[in-house]
């Protein structure tokens, strides 16, 4: 499992590793949080002490370094702690800063669903098993007519390579899906039954969020309905 102290042998890697989770994760998500953890990842690169486990900077500091008043350091820092993220180690005093520590037991489980993002080497590096996609692909019989990509929508395109990639896979289960709507980073494909949109939202989802983020890289979700 990975380790959860980045200090040491191999530290350096350990670090970057943390900060790509946290960012592929924050990717995935609205402006909001994902303003929100650019300033935990610039406050961590630029103060942070790895080898000390060791945060120590005054609000006043970081508000210059965030570019916003100390109220909203204040309430930033306080969501934070609530989501385990920083961990108060000794509290300020007159004359002296709070000190934290890093939360990186809890940044790892929070970011975990976003590792996937990344690509299968830093899955296996950060400790999780992966296991080959159970896809059953029905016979072909005949030519597979190649999608239609007139249209030029990123699903259309997408199909496309999806075609060229695994026939039998995309005549059995990714030919009948239809693009249904787009709002921001999320595209909705429509199935034609509640086990064909639960078969593929479970076994084919990756492959259809990679496919669509090779021709957008704004798709952030693959959403699939009946």
């Amino acid at each position: 499992m990975y380790s959860t102290k980045p200090v040491g042998r191999g530290a350096s890697a350990r670090k970057y590793d943390l900060l790509t989770a946290l960012g592929a994760f924050a990717l995935a998500l609205g402006k909001h949080d994902q303003r929100r953890a650019l300033r935990l990842i610039t406050l961590i690169t630029a103060r942070y002490n790895w080898a000390r486990d060791e945060l120590a900077v005054g609000q006043r500091e970081i508000a210059r370094l965030w570019s916003v008043d100390e109220r909203t350091v204040k309430r930033e820092m306080a969501l934070f702690r609530a989501k385990g993220w920083l961990v108060v180690k000794r509290q300020g005093a007159r004359g002296r800063v709070t000190q934290y520590g890093l939360g990186i037991d809890q940044l790892l489980s929070d970011t975990e669903a976003a590792w996937e993002y990344v690509g299968s080497d830093f899955e296996l590096r950060m400790g999780r098993e992966v296991l080959p996609e159970k896809v059953v692909p029905l016979p072909v019989r005949g030519k597979v007519a190649v999608p239609d990509v007139s249209s030029g929508t990123e699903w259309a395109l997408s199909k496309a390579l999806l075609h060229a990639e695994d026939m039998g896979s995309y005549s059995s289960w990714i030919a009948s899906l239809e693009r249904a709507e787009r709002a921001g980073g999320r595209l909705t494909l429509r199935a034609p039954s509640r086990f064909h949109a639960a078969y593929v939202q479970t076994h084919l989802e990756g492959r259809l969020l990679k496919a669509c983020q090779e021709i957008d890289a704004d798709v952030a979700e693959i959403r699939i309905v009946v």
